[in-house]
């Protein structure tokens, strides 16, 4: 089993070093004393930790690895504008051609802004349809996660009620809640933020059925007020344009992060011609949002995913590791929930109110080498390859095992 000595003592030192260790999403103690919370290196769809463990890897950065950790085409691109010019007085042409990649690949798309966060993306699609409506209620889903600042942070510390203020819930794929929401917004309602599907922590995902989906447009559309998708998580693992393409909607506004750049930071807003002047109107900027080594890597990223055949490449990966955890659950007497789209999998044993189960399965598996998240949905990437996903599955053999005989 693997030994974490370097990481421990490394946490150690972050445990002083930060206020309390390291923090935010990325936190391992929050998972298991098992997942090590510090990396070397990486490669591919495979982490290696400071002791030299090597883990296949299944949250990818937390969705940031697309392609695969250090791949050749884009981290080439970024080298090349890294070596010529990166964050300057201005921006570099690189910025139109990026913004242009999206007009032409994203069906809703009229226009384009960068930043660099999936929290600075969902701000400014709100901040759009605020200032093109002159309304102020978001009507978003209870639960859902949106980012961390302080009008969407699940965190209670250091949020005010004003901070929260012009917020309406609904339940996800409900959609006599979604009126009911909209209802009680009235006349004040500047938009509905939904996400691709529903990837909550710790409860089973949902795919949007098409009436949800839908009655979101309407509503929107009979309501002059703006559809906005939070796809930040699952920017291009379904298609290269918004991801509820995919279900035949389109949003007015749409926030992408994550895996847009292959793990460069980028944030990615597309809206059309509708909330353009909001659009115009609204303040906001960041010194780093113009940096051209991200726009490289997110030109190379688009060229890569059409010429790997990325996409179709994530679902069939997804597809095998479903079926052969399912298989390993049942030859072990045991019953798994997997739910959301195979590209983005939650992992959960039924009759496990407790989580003992799926605790103990999870730390198993990281101990023999493949990175799992117990609550958390996981990615998968087009560098799991056949021969990536068939040894993912000789390792969790064994974790069913010792789950089994705990």
């Amino acid at each position: 089993m693997y030994e974490l000595d370097n990481d421990l003592k490394l946490r150690e030192r972050a445990a002083t070093a930060f206020p309390s260790g390291v923090y935010g999403h990325q936190a391992s103690a929050s998972v298991s004393p098992k997942h090590p919370q510090f990396f070397a290196r990486g490669e591919g769809c495979r982490l290696w930790d400071t002791d030299g463990n090597e883990y296949i890897d299944f949250m990818c950065g937390y969705g940031t690895n697309l392609l695969g950790y250090r791949h050749a085409k884009v981290d080439e691109a970024a080298a090349r504008q890294q070596a010529i010019l990166d964050c300057a007085t201005g921006p570099t042409p690189l910025m139109v051609e990026l913004a242009e990649a999206f007009k032409s690949n994203v069906a809703h798309a009229d226009w384009a802004m960068f930043a660099k966060n999936g929290t600075d993306a969902t701000t400014i699609c709100l901040m759009t349809a605020r200032a093109q409506t002159k309304r102020n209620t978001i009507v978003l889903a209870e639960g859902a996660y949106h980012g961390a600042s302080a009008w969407c942070t699940p965190g209670p510390a250091g949020v005010t009620t004003g901070d929260r203020a012009n917020q309406v819930t609904y339940h996800y794929n409900d959609v006599d809640s979604l009126r009911e929401a909209v209802e009680q917004a009235g006349d004040d309602l500047a938009g509905i933020l939904v996400s691709p599907f529903k990837h909550d922590v710790f409860v089973d995902q949902e795919w949007p059925t098409e009436e949800f989906a839908q009655a979101a447009r309407g509503l929107c559309d009979d309501k002059d007020a703006a559809l906005i998708l939070d796809d930040v998580r699952c920017a291009f693992r379904f298609t290269l344009g918004s991801t509820w393409e995919t279900v035949g909607v389109l949003p007015d506004l749409c926030a992408m992060s994550k895996s847009v750049a292959n793990g460069y930071a980028l944030a990615v807003i597309t809206g059309n011609d509708r909330f353009r002047e909001g659009a115009s109107e609204i303040y906001t900027t960041g010194s780093f949002w113009f940096a051209a080594v991200s726009f490289a890597a997110s030109l190379a990223t688009i060229e890569a995913v059409r010429e790997e055949g990325a996409i179709e490449a994530i679902k069939v990966a997804g597809d095998a590791l479903r079926k052969g955890l399912d298989e390993q659950a049942r030859a072990h007497g045991f019953s798994l929930r997997q739910s959301g789209p195979p590209q983005m999998p939650l992992v959960l044993f039924d009759d496990d109110d407790t989580w003992e189960k799926n605790n103990f399965f999870v730390a198993a598996a990281v101990e023999r080498g493949v990175y799992l998240h117990p609550w958390h949905n996981m990615f998968v990437c087009a560098a799991h390859s056949e021969a990536d996903i068939a040894e993912a599955l000789a390792r969790t053999e064994g974790a069913f095992a010792a789950t089994k005989e705990q």
